[in-house]
């Protein structure tokens, strides 16, 4: 069996004398799981302990070393090593000892000194080696008796690997098995969904251990490992921790980085500058990969959701053992979401006014081709609700791009075979509804004109338990306006009020108990452009919501914004 050691150094300098007198069970469980609890006894040990996968650091060209002794001939060997977030270089050699290495030591400090150099000198008798990011593993079932060493080296950059050893391969099967068919399928594919399947884990149907599956997704590539996902998710969090200058720390404070005041590096402070909170956030939003990890449970089947339109996303499928939490990676594969649907453009004819829908967060296209030659096109906009933001485009050159609210009209100087494109964006917070025409002709509005301020203002003085007076403001031009009510709870509320605002409902959508009057009202002075008007009829101490509609010369009207108002209760 593969023999558990204190410290390389001990084993290098006594081995004979510790595997005949200080024999430490690996295999022990309760001693195995104390020294899983405390991981500062693996930490920096060059040991592999038998059956445990241990993790490590490798710093870039720095070699580093692990040991560990078979005791007897002809036993079953596997090592398995993970690169994470770089390939390795590693090599697994069987050691030759030193002749004069016995259990009679005379504690002389000397010749062990010169056995322990002998031993590291000597290069040993090699394997197996590998480079690559491949996870890989050496498998022997009789291996011959002696001192073992694991040799790895990065040569790319500074990075994160795992080993795993053990003596007993068939009775361990740590890492889970894969199927004999170990792709992963693409059985559907959406614009925002795509759904994966895979053939389960010989593991879990027949060995009956415990499995769960991870999904793993991003944009850049496939994993080979789940330690290489969780040291790109671990490399992300520690960028977006990281002290920011200026903010977190001094720009001279070189301690941060293990400098010291007597570094040349850091002798001339003066070409020191603090980098932008701006350059920071850049960068951290550069080095943050859109990377997500989904463990599902023992289900074979998944669909990945909210992911973007006509992007390409790689997907990992990782087995894992629960009881273990060691890891086994399914053939990765790559799938493109389906481009959004194209969007409709809706014909907009000459001088007629079209009712338009667009869905929250969503978007519609108008398009509108004079027939005829034209010096000037007019486009009438009326947002029924909240406010629609609207691009216009001549032959693929913008000409507009502004938020619209209420009734709005846009001029523009025409060309001959010109054709129009017209974006609308719709609102966040809900649908929109919009009534809009096109036309060539400019001699008629087909929307009434309004003033800037569309409010009903109710003259507290002047109301009764019957009655309340209200004022509104109009235009220059000659329109007719109609005045209805329409009585409400007491609790009725502003939110309620909002909701019921949407301009294009005209006085056709209400009943005929509901109105009051319809008159004309016009003033050439703008300033004077005011009219009144007293409400009667009302019970005492109830609440009423009045409207306001100004109707165009071609029917289409315009709803003021609504007044809550409320009687007296005693007069």
């Amino acid at each position: 069996m593969m023999t558990f050691l204190p410290s390389a150094v001990t084993m290098l300098l006594a081995l004979s004398v510790f595997v005949k007198a200080q024999k430490l069970p690996t295999r022990d469980e309760e001693l195995f799981q104390m020294q899983l609890e405390d991981k500062s006894l693996f930490h920096d040990s060059s040991v592999i302990p038998d059956g445990a996968e241990i993790g490590g650091y490798l710093f870039r060209d720095n070699p580093k070393r692990y040991y560990f002794v078979v005791e007897e001939d002809n036993t079953p060997l596997a090592v398995t090593v993970t690169p994470c977030d770089a390939p390795l270089e590693w090599r697994l050699s069987l050691q030759e000892l030193p002749e004069d290495a016995s259990g009679e030591g005379s504690g002389d400090p000397e010749p062990l000194d010169q056995q322990k150099q002998q031993i590291i000198n000597e290069e040993g008798t090699e394997l197996f080696s590998y480079k690559g990011n491949d996870v890989e593993s050496f498998v022997a079932s009789s291996s011959s008796s002696g001192l073992y060493q694991l040799e790895l080296i990065s040569t790319e950059k500074d990075t994160h690997f795992k080993v795993y050893a053990t003596t007993t391969p068939e009775s361990d099967q740590p890492y889970p098995e894969l199927p004999y068919d170990p792709r992963i399928d693409v059985t559907s594919l959406g614009r925002t969904t795509v759904t994966l399947a895979w053939k389960p884990s010989p593991t879990a149907s027949l060995l009956k251990q415990p499995l769960q599956y991870c999904v793993v997704l991003n944009k850049e590539h496939n994993f080979k490992s789940l330690c290489a996902v969780e040291a790109k998710i671990n490399a992300d969090d520690a960028f977006m921790m990281a002290p920011k200058p200026g903010l977190d720390f001094s720009p001279f404070d070189f301690a941060h980085f293990g400098f010291t005041a007597d570094d040349d590096s850091v002798r001339d402070r003066s070409i020191v500058t603090k980098p932008s909170t701006k350059l920071v956030r850049q960068l951290a939003a550069k080095q943050k990969v859109d990377l997500q990890r989904m463990c599902i449970g023992n289900k074979n089947i998944f669909t990945v959701s909210d992911l973007k339109p006509d992007t390409q996303y790689y997907f990992d499928v990782f087995a894992v053992n629960t009881l273990t939490n060691m890891s086994t990676a399914y053939v990765g594969t790559f799938a493109k979401t389906k481009e959004e649907a194209k969007q409709k453009n809706v014909e907009l004819k000459d001088g007629k006014v079209t009712d338009v829908f667009v869905k929250r967060k969503g978007a519609k296209f108008l398009r509108f081709a004079p027939v005829s030659s034209h010096q000037k096109v007019a486009f009438y906009v009326h947002s029924c609700l909240d406010a629609v933001q609207i691009q216009i485009r001549r032959d693929g050159k913008l000409l507009l791009s502004q938020n619209v609210e209420g009734v709005r009209q846009f001029q523009f100087r025409g060309k001959p075979k010109a054709k129009y494109l017209l974006r609308l964006k719709g609102s966040k917070k809900s649908a929109s509804v919009l009534k809009l025409l096109a036309s060539t002709k400019l001699n008629k509005q087909p929307f009434p004109s309004l003033p800037q301020d569309t409010r009903i203002k109710a003259f507290d003085k002047l109301r009764t338990c019957s009655s309340v007076t209200v004022a509104w403001l109009g235009t220059q031009d000659r329109n007719k306006f109609c005045v209805y009510k329409k009585e409400v709870d007491d609790n009725y509320t502003e939110d309620q009020k909002k909701r019921e605002q949407n301009q294009c409902m005209g006085p056709d959508t209400r009943k005929k108990s509901e109105k009051v009057i319809c008159k004309y009202f016009h003033s050439q002075n703008i300033h004077k452009a005011v009219t009144t008007e007293t409400i009667k009829g009302l019970l005492p101490g109830k609440s009423y919501l009045l409207d306001v509609y100004v109707i165009g010369h071609g029917g289409h009207s315009v709803k003021y914004q609504s007044k809550l108002v409320k009687t007296r209760k005693f007069c």
